[in-house]
């Protein structure tokens, strides 16, 4: 009888600091508003870096966001930006440097109904963020995307 073999060591240890990070990222994502902003994003990521004993200059931030790398600050940033809802079946995708928010099934196949799509946007929080003229959201394919409240002034 043939065992399977053990994950190598690097192989547990990057498991577990991925695990780790999309936890820290989700358990304190609403921890610093205004949410869904670039700003609350921002206060994620000094209060990170200041707990990992970095000074609040603008050169130890700096260096602190080098440190992360892209891949696994752009995951971070996805993880911030996401909710599930599995109540209602949906994803919830709403970065603010994109142009619309995304909502997504989580069942593959199925299409995402407006009137849900509605309640996930008033579950999150988004209902004032986002465009109310229904008109202007767009179904495509198996996803739906919401325009974000038009800035006047």
């Amino acid at each position: 009888m043939d065992q399977e073999p053990l994950p190598s060591v690097a192989s547990l240890q990057g498991t577990l600091f991925d695990f780790a990070i999309a936890e820290l990222v989700r358990g304190h994502r609403e921890s610093f508003p205004p949410l869904w902003t670039a700003e609350s994003w921002a206060k994620l990521m000094i209060w990170l870096a200041l707990s990992c004993g970095c000074s609040g200059e603008a050169r130890a931030l700096e260096a602190f966001a080098a440190a992360l790398g892209p891949a696994l600050t752009a995951r971070m940033r996805r993880l911030f930006f996401e909710r599930e809802l599995p109540e209602l079946n949906l994803r919830v995708m709403a970065d603010p440097a994109e142009q619309q928010v995304l909502l997504l099934p989580l069942d593959a196949g199925l299409d995402v109904d407006f009137g849900a799509a509605e309640t996930a946007l008033q579950a999150v929080g988004l209902t004032d963020r986002v465009t109310p003229d229904r008109s202007r959201w767009q179904s495509l394919e198996a996803l739906l995307a919401v325009p974000w409240q038009s800035v006047s002034g």
